[in-house]
C-alpha cells in the first residue's frame, strides 16, 4: 500500500485487496465464478445505492465479474492470508538508506576450497551463505571470490550502502590501493571487484582481525570440508534449511566465450565499387567528379584494381587491410625499416593502392620504435638562427654581467657592461645588486638616453634579462631582443671579449 492507501478504514482496505486481485488475475474472474470468503459485510456495502466516492468507482469495476460473497466458516481458512498480510513489510521500512554490513572469508585447505558470507541488516536480520568450489585455488582467491559473492549477494538483496569486513589483509589493502597487485590473477580479480562496488551508492572496505570473522571462517571451513560435500549430496534438504550453499564450477574471473561477428565498415572503395556497377548518384555534379575518379579503377572478380601510366593493375585495400601490409613490408620477415618514401614505394612495387600511402607510411614510420630509436640523430636546429649583424653604428648592442668581483666602494661587486657591434664602444657601470630594475636603468641611463634608441639588445638567458619586464621595456621601445643560445654562447662574444679587458 502507498502512505495514503494506508489511512484508508479497515472495509476499504479489504475492498482496494478485491479490486488489486481482480485487476491482476483479470483472465480468471472472467472466466470462473469468484467465491469470496469474508466475515465483513462487503456484499451489502458494494451494493449499497448511496454509495459514494472510491467505493462506488469499484463496485462498478466489479460489477462486470460473478463474484459471489460467502461468510468464512473456520478461521483455519483465513490463515493463508492473515500470514501474507502480515509478512509484507511496508514500502519503505525503517533503515532502508542504511548501510548492510557483510562479513566475508575465505578458506583453502587439503580438503577442499570454501567461502562463508555473513550479511547483516540494519533491523538485526542475519543472512548466512555457503559457498563451495570445485576447483583448486589459494588462500587469496578464496577471499577474493568470497567478497565477490558478497558483494552479488548484497546486490541481489537491494543494498545500495555497504561495510565489507574481512580478515584478508592482502585484498583489504589492494582495494584500498595501498598494495600493488603484481599477479595477474590477482588484477583481474581486482578490477573484477571494483566493477562490482560500482553498482553501490557507498562502500567501504576494512580489515578484521580473525577472531572477529569466526562466524564466516566457520561457514568457510563448514563449505570446504570433504565431509561436508558428502552430507550435501547425501542430504541436501537438511542442509539447505541451516545454510543455502552454493557451488562454483568455474573461477569468477573467467569470462564466458563470446563469438565476435564481424560487420563490413564503410570504405573508400565502396562509392567506386558501386558507380561502375551502374548505381547512379542523386547530385549531377558528384557524379561527374566520380566519373572522373572511377576512370583510374576497373572491377574484376568482385576486387576493386587501379590502373598505372607504367605499373601493372594495384590491388585497392581498405583501412583495416593496409596497416598489416605496411607492417609485414616495414618490419616483416624481409623488411628492413625503410623510412616514409621507400616503404610507400615498395607497397606500390608489391601490388597495392589506397589513397592515404604515402601520409600512412609516413605515420607509421614515426611510430616504429626501433626507427626512432636507432635513427641518425639529426643535427639541424629546430628553427632558423638568428644572425648577429650590425648595419650602421650603435645600432646593435651586446649586453651581459660580470661578476661577483672583490667588493668595491658602495659595497659594488658587480658590472653591468654593454658594447656596440659596429664601433666596438663599451659602456660599463658598478652594481651593488643585479636586478631587473638595475638593468633597464642602465639601458636606459648609458644607451637610450646617449646614443638613441637602438635596433636590437643581444643578451643571454640571464634571470635578470630574461623576464617579463624587461621584455614589456624592449616593446615599449620597439627594441629587438635577441637572446643567445646556451649551447652557443659565442654567440655574445664581442661583450665576452671586453668583459675579459675589464676583469
Amino acid at each position: 500500500m502507498t502512505e495514503a492507501e494506508t489511512r484508508y478504514p479497515q472495509m476499504e482496505k479489504l475492498a482496494l485487496a478485491l479490486v488489486t486481485s481482480a485487476r491482476w488475475l483479470r483472465p480468471y474472474f472472467q472466466a470462473y465464478t469468484v467465491v469470496v470468503l469474508t466475515k465483513l459485510p462487503l456484499k451489502s456495502i458494494f451494493h449499497k445505492p448511496e454509495t459514494l466516492g472510491r467505493l462506488m468507482k469499484w463496485a462498478m469495476e466489479l460489477s462486470e465479474y460473478d463474484i459471489q460473497f460467502e461468510p468464512r466458516s473456520a478461521l483455519k481458512g483465513q490463515a493463508v492470508a492473515d500470514f501474507i498480510a502480515e509478512l509484507i513489510p511496508p514500502p519503505q521500512s525503517v533503515g532502508a538508506d542504511l548501510p548492510r554490513t557483510v562479513y566475508v572469508n575465505g578458506s583453502s585447505n587439503e580438503k577442499g576450497c570454501g567461502a562463508g558470507i555473513l550479511l547483516l541488516a540494519p533491523g538485526g536480520e542475519r543472512f548466512q551463505y555457503a559457498l563451495g568450489f570445485n576447483f583448486r585455488t589459494s588462500n587469496n582467491e578464496a577471499e577474493y571470490e568470497a567478497l565477490l559473492a558478497g558483494l552479488r549477494v548484497a546486490r541481489e538483496l537491494g543494498a545500495v550502502h555497504i561495510k565489507v569486513f574481512s580478515d584478508s589483509q592482502l585484498v583489504v589493502n589492494q582495494i584500498k590501493e595501498e598494495y600493488q597487485a603484481k599477479d595477474s590473477r590477482m588484477e583481474k580479480y581486482l578490477t573484477k571487484v571494483r566493477s562490482h562496488v560500482a553498482q553501490f551508492k557507498t562502500y567501504e572496505v576494512n580489515q578484521v582481525p580473525r577472531s572477529e570473522n569466526s562466524n564466516t571462517d566457520a561457514l568457510a571451513k563448514l563449505a570446504s570440508t570433504y565431509e561436508t560435500w558428502l552430507s550435501y549430496q547425501s542430504n541436501k534438504t537438511d542442509l539447505a534449511r541451516s545454510v543455502p550453499v552454493e557451488i562454483l564450477d568455474n573461477l569468477s574471473i573467467l569470462e564466458p566465450d563470446v563469438m565476435q561477428v564481424d560487420t563490413p565498415v564503410p570504405s573508400w572503395i565502396d562509392p567506386i565499387v558501386e558507380f561502375i556497377k551502374g548505381t547512379p548518384l542523386l547530385d549531377l555534379k558528384e557524379q561527374k567528379k566520380m566519373a572522373w575518379k572511377a576512370a583510374w579503377f576497373i572491377l574484376r572478380d568482385g576486387a576493386l584494381y587501379r590502373r598505372g601510366f607504367s605499373l601493372p593493375l594495384l590491388k585497392c585495400v581498405t583501412p583495416e587491410e593496409d596497416l598489416y601490409i605496411i607492417r609485414e613490408i616495414h618490419e616483416g620477415v624481409c623488411g628492413n625499416h625503410s623510412g616514409a618514401r621507400s616503404l610507400s614505394a615498395k607497397v606500390v612495387r608489391q601490388g597495392y593502392y589506397w589513397p592515404t600511402v604515402e601520409q600512412d607510411a609516413k605515420q607509421f614510420v614515426k611510430t616504429c620504435d626501433n626507427c626512432q630509436r636507432f635513427t641518425n640523430i639529426i643535427h639541424q636546429p629546430p628553427e632558423l638562427l638568428t644572425l648577429i649583424l650590425a648595419p650602421w653604428p650603435f645600432a646593435q648592442w651586446g649586453v651581459d654581467i660580470i661578476g661577483p668581483l672583490p667588493l668595491g666602494k658602495g659595497q659594488t661587486k658587480f658590472a653591468v657592461v654593454a658594447m656596440d657591434y659596429f664601433t666596438k664602444w663599451a659602456e660599463a657601470e658598478a652594481l651593488s645588486h643585479i636586478t631587473e630594475s638595475r638593468v633597464t636603468s642602465f639601458i636606459w641611463t648609458n644607451i637610450v638616453c646617449r646614443f638613441r634608441i637602438s635596433n636590437a639588445i643581444v643578451t643571454d638567458k640571464g634571470k635578470q634579462f630574461d623576464n617579463t619586464k624587461f621584455e614589456d621595456f624592449c616593446k615599449k621601445l620597439r627594441i629587438s631582443h635577441l637572446s643567445s643560445s646556451p649551447t652557443h654562447p659565442k654567440a655574445n662574444g664581442q661583450v665576452e671579449a671586453i668583459n675579459k679587458i675589464i676583469k
